[in-house]
């Protein structure tokens, strides 16, 4: 389980088909094989780890992606080089600054459009169809791993505000029109739908 706050960039330093090879800012004994790690918001398993090459750099670890994973998220396209928000499991006891998060991708969405709005920047972006339900005003979304509220629905068009800081500490001051980011919705919406559904309710 994580919070979508990301407390780390790493780097893809090597890819050898499904197993990636990460650097991250983190001190090895943090990263512990067999220990879940979100990637741009997918959840991963640490399956390698490795000290530091030289002082004041992070340690490197290794995952491996499922073809189901590759597929369903951004994952099958990344090359060496490519900047990946990274955030550590949720211990007992942690501050849950987010909303709870699973680090399970349920597609991608589709950057339209960026532009400034005061110090911050505001993305419109678009959902497949069947996860557009689930995107509420107000609510919270993770995109490439990062929590953030929705501030305005349309049918499949769904905005949010990018405020300095998060630009300054995530990829999102990366992030462009055309790009596609890994999409998880809201875990209660989920399961409220599903409720709803079961009892007849759902329109």
């Amino acid at each position: 389980m994580f919070t979508g706050l990301v407390s780390g960039i790493g780097t893809l330093q090597r890819r050898q088909g499904a197993r990636l090879v990460i650097a991250s800012p983190y001190r090895r004994r943090s990263l512990a094989e067999g220990a879940s790690i979100a990637c741009d918001g997918c959840c991963l398993t640490i399956v390698e780890s490795s000290k530091a090459k030289a002082k004041g750099e992070g340690a490197r670890f290794a995952v491996e992606a499922s073809n189901e994973t590759l597929e369903r998220t951004t994952l099958g396209s990344w090359t060496e080089g490519r900047r990946i928000n990274l955030e550590r499991a949720l211990a007992l006891g942690d501050e849950l600054g987010g909303h709870l998060v699973t680090g399970h991708i349920d597609g991608l969405a589709t950057i339209m459009t960026r532009e400034p709005d005061g110090e911050s920047v505001r993305f419109v972006l678009e959902a497949p169809a069947d996860l557009a339900p689930f995107i509420a005003a107000k609510g919270s979304v993770a995109l490439d791993g990062v929590s953030l509220t929705v501030n305005e629905v349309g049918d499949t068009r769904f905005g949010v505000n990018i405020i300095p800081y998060t630009l300054a500490h995530t990829t999102w001051g990366d992030r462009r029109p055309g790009d596609l980011v890994n999409l998880e919705v809201d875990l209660l919406a989920r399961y409220l739908a599903r409720l709803t559904e079961k009892r007849g309710l759902a329109p």
